[in-house]
């Protein structure tokens, strides 16, 4: 009887079970697959992120696997109001100093996750196909499945955690009820490149199309393109003559060095990608990751997400295991913080991940900053998380940013962060959550 079986052994999974087993629980970590092995992602890890990897005591692998560090950032804009202008900072680093972006291969970190999620004591079995979970009286009680082998096994928990993704085996099971949902809006694809030299992490954003590059291992740089999802059908009858164009059209002096550069990879994408919340816990049962939250990737924030969510969720279930507050308390804590930490983000990412025009109060705000180093860099710092998006989007800072005084921004202004943020009413009474 192990005290959490988690599904799912990668940027989700491992860390919870990481975590969990860091504090002297018992957890089976299961994963069909076998590590290394590569997955579709968007592999950056935000300034926040980054830093739990150091608080966990694992970015020095990820420094020393080859993987290197970014501190700068180019956010390439054009408007008709505007015409064409760069705003290159980076965020402030954080009270010890550090301030940095990862990139790394998902063969590259999934193997170090995982590593460390048997390091610290859980139990890991790579292989393993799960077939079923297992309900009794209306609660989750276990799994069923089977490894390499192929004898079936069954396994109990007093939780199961669902880390399997958007297609959750566990969400579908308990039908976890899905909110703020969103259809899907756009498509992505991405390959590396050899050769490419990059100025840190470039962002390109135009009506119709997002150009990403970033360096990662192997001296190579990453280039991502995100199109609306309209597009998608035309987009894949040719992929690499529609990825070429696209970072042409939008990111000509990129387009040049790729053109200077050699091809390293297979393309790799996908499209039809809804937008949701899932309710993340029940009887016997926990979501994490984008089995629980599901967005958009144009931001790239979904690596930096799933570390929060795993502390978050270890930080649950442990003071539930532990009697400091009621099993359910702690899992709805979870997701009151789970929301707090991600609505404004998912509001923004939904708002623009169909890649239409900016707003032309965001324009304003965008253009505003200009010549003003410290509101780029701490723009850039709500991008990495941080920066309160409540905090860099109040009144009083865009009206400071944009030379308005006192002056209040039109009512009629839609700007991120605009949103409610929590789904749920009102935070659970907390204890000591460890």
């Amino acid at each position: 009887m192990y005290d959490a079986i988690v599904i799912g052994a990668r940027v989700s999974g491992a860390p919870t079970a990481l975590l969990l087993a860091r504090k002297g629980h018992r957890v089976l970590l299961l994963d069909r697959a076998t590590f290394p092995s590569d997955t579709v992602s968007t592999h950056m890890i935000t300034v926040e992120g980054s830093a739990q990897l150091r608080r966990w005591g694992l970015l020095h692998q990820i420094e020393a696997s080859g993987c290197p560090a970014v501190t700068n950032i180019v956010l390439d804009l054009c408007f008709e109001r505007y015409g064409h202008f760069t705003l290159e900072g980076f965020p402030y680093p954080d009270e010890d100093g550090f301030a940095a972006i990862y990139a790394p291969k998902r063969t590259v970190l999934d193997k170090i996750l995982v590593d460390a999620a048997a390091a610290a004591g859980a139990e890991v079995r790579e292989g393993f196909s799960v077939r079923e979970v297992l309900t009794e009286g209306g609660r989750v009680v276990g799994v069923r499945g089977r490894g390499a082998s192929g004898i079936p096994v069954t396994e109990r928990a007093r939780v199961v955690v669902g880390a399997d993704g958007l297609r959750s085996i566990v969400a579908q099971t308990v039908s976890a009820p899905e909110y703020h949902v969103v259809p899907p809006k756009a498509f992505g694809y991405y390959t590396y490149w050899d050769d490419v030299q990059l100025k840190g992490l470039e962002f390109f954003t135009r009506p119709g199309s997002t150009v990403i590059a970033f360096p990662t291992h192997d001296e190579q740089a990453a280039v991502f393109i995100e199109r609306p999802e309209r597009d998608f059908a035309d987009f894949r009858s040719d992929v690499h003559a529609a990825y070429l164009k696209t970072v042409d059209d939008i990111a000509p002096d990129l387009g040049a060095r790729l053109e200077g550069g050699r091809l390293a990879h297979r393309f790799m994408g996908a499209g039809n990608r809804p937008n949701f919340f899932r309710k993340p816990y029940g009887p016997g049962w926990a979501l994490v990751g984008d089995a629980g939250v599901h967005k958009d990737p144009i931001t790239a924030q979904g690596i930096t997400d799933a570390f929060r969510d795993a502390e978050l969720l270890a930080q649950a279930l442990d003071a539930g295991f532990r009697g400091r507050m009621p099993l359910e308390t702690a899992l709805a804590t979870y997701e009151y913080r789970r929301n707090e930490a991600l609505k404004p983000l998912y509001d923004f990412i939904v708002d623009h991940a169909a890649m239409e025009p900016f707003d032309p109060a965001f324009q304003d705000v965008l253009a505003a900053m200009r010549g003003n180093q410290d509101a780029i860099n701490r723009f850039f710092g709500v991008i990495q998380n941080t920066v309160p998006w409540a905090e860099f989007f109040s009144p009083q800072n865009l009206s400071a940013l944009m030379g308005l005084a006192d002056a209040a921004l039109p009512a009629e202004a839609e700007l991120p962060g605009d949103a409610e943020v929590p789904a749920v009413s009102a935070e659970p009474e907390l204890a000591d959550a460890g």
